[in-house]
């Protein structure tokens, strides 16, 4: 297995090695085949729950839901829901949700990408409309601020950098998944710092990026804390939960040097970048001397933070 290098702060609050889901969404397969595969590589038993829902029981990483992934696969009319899901099974994906998993469980799942590549899924380059992604929720070292606060404003120092450093599919650059912060937002974050009161960053968030459709989608996160003000300022369901959900990569499982582990990698960037306040204070100095009044490329920026990544050792994704 693929070993996945570790947080640079491992454990949560109650010293427990902090665990990651994932939502892995692929084309080319239907539901049944991909819970089959699952339950061939990682054991258990898969069963069908409803008409395009798949659950595989005691894995070698615990439960794993397979279904097509559409809103429309909880609407109450079940004939309608059916019509829709396969009408639109073409372009909608099948997601595979993982339950939050150690590194050992995330070595196993990745693994899993070859025996679905082999046995024909697609991922995001394979049609004009494929969005895949695959998608991280990366448990929270601790409610303290600075541990939100802190990788927050790390992604969106590097953020330009990532995208710039690896492609995202231009399918999935032209649907409303994953958006950059605007520049406004990054601007107020710097101006915050990053031992701001999380309170007073979910305000800036709500006032000027209040979307989940961002490569780092803090809404979870921002809804652990407050559900109620989430819920008022939202209208897309934001289900509670103390990860951080980070949406940027493709989904290419069907492209060999393509891995869950090279995703990690970025992931383990932004942790990293979050944890050397020399380096969050350099990278926001250099931010605000590359960013006027106006700004009319992003391509500027990534290119000078690439620069203080690669002095700092830290360009590898």
């Amino acid at each position: 297995m693929t070993a996945f290098a570790p947080l640079p702060q491992p454990l949560n609050a109650t010293g427990d090695p902090r665990l990651v889901g994932v939502e892995i969404e692929l084309g080319g397969l239907p539901e049944s085949r991909v819970a089959d595969l699952c339950a061939s590589k990682l054991g258990g038993t898969a069963q069908q729950v409803d008409s395009h829902i798949w659950r595989v029981e005691n894995s070698q990483i615990g439960q794993i839901d397979i279904y097509l992934d559409i809103f429309l696969r909880n609407a109450e009319h079940s004939k309608l829901r059916d019509l829709a899901l396969d009408l639109g099974r073409e372009v909608v994906p099948v997601e595979i949700v993982t339950k939050p998993l150690d590194m050992d469980g995330l070595a196993r799942l990745d693994d899993l990408r070859m025996t679905l590549r082999d046995a024909g899924a697609l991922g995001s380059g394979a049609g004009w409309f494929f969005g895949f992604g695959l998608h991280l929720n990366i448990e929270m070292a601790s409610d303290a601020d600075a541990d939100t606060v802190r990788p927050l404003l790390a992604y969106a120092l590097i953020e330009d950098w990532l995208r710039a450093a690896n492609p995202i599919d231009e399918a999935r650059r032209l649907l409303p998944f994953t958006d950059p912060y605007p520049i406004d937002f990054t601007r107020a974050l710097i101006e915050m710092g990053p031992e701001a009161a999380h309170e007073r960053v979910i305000g800036s968030y709500l006032e000027l990026t209040p979307s989940r459709n961002r490569g780092l989608d803090m809404l979870p996160l921002f809804a652990h804390f407050d559900a109620d003000r989430i819920k008022a300022a939202i209208s897309d369901k934001t289900s509670a939960r103390p990860t951080f959900h980070f949406r940027l990569p493709d989904c290419r499982i069907d492209e060999a040097a393509w891995s869950i582990a090279d995703e990690w990698q970025r992931w383990l960037t932004v942790e990293r970048v979050a944890a050397d306040t020399a380096l969050l204070k350099r990278l926001s100095q250099a931010w605000q001397d590359d960013h006027g009044l106006l700004t009319l490329s992003r391509q500027s920026w990534a290119n000078r933070a690439g620069r203080i990544l690669q002095s700092a050792g830290l360009d590898r994704v």
